[in-house]
């Protein structure tokens, strides 16, 4: 019988046939560089029912996959909630349809910091990248919000400081997502480091994440449910002046990124 997996990577999808196989690809390609890793990863699928092509994708890709699950869910935290609760390893690391492990060896390097440091938490900047995988820079350099590499949860006062798949916590501190707010990952993070007792910064990019997700897509509901989550976390007075400074940060940070082109010419 297989031992309990160190690293369980959760991936959810529906109707994503277009993006699933780079996702699956990049996992590949780390086992190629380093097949040890094979024995301490647990790959999972979580599929929504899709009605296009994501199943035979996942299908060719079987032999590194060791868990797909196809059914009808009530949405993307939903079906995540089905990946944590299914998954075996002892941390869990959630990386969606079309973002991809960095790098070969990242996956090498991330297990390695695991087994040093045991920590509650780790995390890392994050490569954003467009629909044909092409890269449109570092999240801490694209976002108004810095990444601290000391972070606690406080931190969060002014939205989501680390990109959820650049993201890894272990299972024991993991809550399940709320399926009726669309920035449950934001509270998905906070009430892991406020569990966490130790949190290791990684000096490596973890992750390409796909930009245009659920909240990107839905962004004023988004914006609202953030404000929910924020003011659960923070009360509601602290919350109102972070909002207030959130705003007045996005138009500062919109004005900036229309100056430096100027500046670059």
């Amino acid at each position: 019988m297989r031992p309990m997996a160190t690293l369980s990577i959760v991936t959810v999808t529906y109707n994503a046939e277009a993006f699933l196989e780079r996702t699956l690809r990049s996992f590949q390609e780390c086992l190629a560089d380093d097949p040890a890793s094979k024995n301490e990863v647990e790959y999972l699928v979580i599929d929504g029912a899709s009605t296009d092509g994501t199943l035979t994708i996942a299908q060719k890709y079987a032999g590194i996959i060791d868990h797909t699950i196809s059914e009808k869910d009530a949405g993307l935290y939903d079906a995540m909630n089905k990946g944590l609760t299914r998954a075996t390893g002892a941390y869990l690391w959630f990386l969606n349809a079309g973002d991809e492990i960095h790098g070969p060896k990242t996956l090498a390097r991330l297990l390695g910091s695991i087994k040093e440091n045991r920590p509650d938490v780790l995390y890392s900047d994050a490569l954003i990248v467009n629909n044909a995988g092409l890269p449109l820079g570092l999240r801490s350099e694209l976002m108004p919000h810095k990444l601290p590499k000391n972070i606690v949860w406080r931190d969060f006062a002014h939205g989501m400081k680390i990109c959820h798949q650049a993201f890894v916590a272990k299972k024991s501190i993991c809550p399940l997502y709320d399926t009726t707010n669309l920035s449950a990952d934001l509270d998905w993070e906070i009430v892991c480091l406020k569990r966490a007792q130790k949190t290791v910064f990684l000096d490596f990019i973890l992750c390409k994440y796909l930009t245009g997700g659920l909240s990107a897509k839905r962004r004023w509901r988004s914006l609202a449910d953030r404000y929910l989550v924020l003011k659960t976390h923070f009360g509601i007075f602290r919350n109102l002046l972070n909002h207030l400074w959130i705003v007045v940060r996005a138009v500062l940070h919109q004005a900036a990124r229309r100056i430096e082109p100027t500046k670059r010419r």
